[in-house]
């Protein structure tokens, strides 16, 4: 297909509208190829990798064909990770505001169950969510697929990876025979065409690879020595000077370690693993999308379904398992246009794998050559204030940026990204108006209510409250 215009498709023109609205001017090479065939129910598998639009080349599809009025899940968006899953459903709630009354469901593990079975006593059009959580439900009876007409497979491939294959094969084995199956994978292993086969019927085999504009990356290979990888990173990142680091570890416990180093050197980083709570998670990964946090250290899993806006450095601190994986570590940088650094560190135990490595356009330089420099520091532009309001309280972003910008006289370009979750909202403030921001919306009212405010704990902020925060009841979203 060679228009790439979304009027080209039978969209409504409210869909059409918001379209527009949202900055969605043309169609990406996956939705340009996918969308006619999808639009038309046909069952596809899409080659595209993260960040082509393949979201809202299912979304679309997957809103076009709902029966609102119908109040069933129609729809089964299944992802590999809990981020991928909220990403997914954040995007697919922007694409849906031209729809009333469409209601979109989270099921993901690490969240408190009862209040996903609650919610889905109430019903819902569409189910987005984690293998693992979907089938608990479904097993308990609490969640039925008799109405689905559309289930999708996104990033197929690391489910498969991850072990999820038999809990796909029983969740499928609850949906009925006729529907449409959407199956989307970064590459194209025999096990994928083999889950396509199973699952699928007469799959469009769709592949935009080629034809997506490769990420402007350079490529840095530094050999260090084992004990002083830390230091040898905390060096690159000074001489590199990247506003924004996202950085891979292979194991859970080493993720820790590195953000603590990190932190001890005055580079502001956390670390996102398996083993955190649903809210630290969610903690986390907010500070790091909003600019409240420098650095991000996290293993691949806990990476899988991030979706970070001009990520301007990614480091290999332990060497991927295999070059597949390592393409996609990087990719995460250098997008939209923009240009990107991967740095990889490896010791000299590792230098005879790195040759599977060497080309012509990766840089293998000395580390040793880099800039020396004093008194590192890396500090994040904003900070978080978090509000413990959400969207069980009706809490809306405009509710809160109204706050700022109306009687606490804070100009718009001086807030940030905005987050409501159900019991919490996370709004990030340029550093200079923390103070007035915080002090505002712990005196001040919103919707005419006061709610409990608190920051997050900073030992290089210079505004707000330097005490940690109080631990009021967390929920689990």
């Amino acid at each position: 297909m060679t228009d790439s215009n979304f009027s080209s498709l039978p969209l409504s023109k409210a869909m059409l509208h918001n379209l527009d609205e949202i900055g969605f001017k043309a169609m990406t090479p996956v939705q340009a190829e996918s969308l006619p065939h999808i639009l038309k129910n046909c069952d596809v598998i899409v080659q595209a990798k993260t960040g082509s639009g393949k979201t809202a080349a299912f979304g679309l599809g997957v809103l076009h064909k709902l029966h609102v009025k119908k109040f069933r899940v129609q729809s089964l968006i299944l992802c590999p990770t809990r981020e991928l899953a909220d990403q997914v459903a954040k995007e697919l709630r922007r694409l849906a505001q031209a729809t009333h009354n469409v209601k979109i469901l989270t099921l993901c593990g690490g969240a408190a169950f009862a209040p996903q079975y609650e919610s889905i006593l109430h019903g819902a059009h569409i189910i987005v969510g984690t293998p693992g959580r979907v089938l608990q439900h479904l097993d308990k009876e609490h969640l039925s697929l008799k109405d689905l007409e559309t289930l999708v497979l996104d990033e197929a491939d690391r489910m498969l990876d991850m072990g999820f294959i038999d809990d796909i094969n029983r969740i499928i084995a609850h949906a009925p025979e006729n529907r449409q199956t959407l199956l989307f994978s970064a590459t194209y292993p025999e096990k994928i065409m083999k889950l396509s086969s199973a699952v699928q019927k007469n799959a469009l085999n769709i592949q935009t690879i080629s034809g997506e504009q490769a990420n402007k990356i350079t490529e840095y290979f530094y050999e260090v020595a084992h004990d002083k990888k830390t230091s040898m990173l905390i060096k690159a990142i000074a001489h590199h000077k990247p506003q924004n680091i996202l950085v891979f570890c292979n194991t859970k416990a080493e993720t820790q370690d590195v953000a603590d180093a990190l932190s001890a050197a005055g580079i502001d980083a956390l670390a996102i693993h398996g083993d955190l709570e649903q809210y630290q998670r969610t903690d986390v990964l907010v500070r790091f999308a909003n600019k409240s946090c420098s650095v991000l250290v996290a293993t691949d899993v806990a990476a899988r379904g991030l979706d970070i806006k001009e990520l301007e450095m990614v480091v290999n601190y332990d060497i991927p398992q295999d070059e597949e994986t390592y393409t996609h570590r990087i990719g995460r940088t250098g997008r939209a246009g923009k240009e990107g650094l991967a740095i990889t560190l490896f010791t000299d135990h590792q230098a005879f794998a790195m040759g599977n490595y060497r080309n012509t356009t990766r840089r293998f330089d000395d580390i040793n050559k880099l800039n020396k420099v004093e008194d590192v520091t890396l500090t994040p532009p904003n900070v978080t204030i978090v509000l413990e309001g959400g969207k069980k309280d009706k809490m809306r972003p405009g509710d809160i940026l109204g706050a700022l910008t109306g009687e606490a006289g804070i100009e718009g370009k001086y807030v940030g990204k905005i987050d409501i979750y159900d019991r919490q909202s996370y709004v990030a403030i340029e550093r200079s108006m923390v103070k007035k921001a915080y002090s505002y919306l712990k005196n001040g009212k919103i919707k005419g209510r006061t709610f409990p405010v608190w920051l997050f704990s900073e030992k290089n902020s210079g505004e707000g409250d330097k005490k940690k925060k109080a631990k009021p009841p967390r929920k689990q979203y």
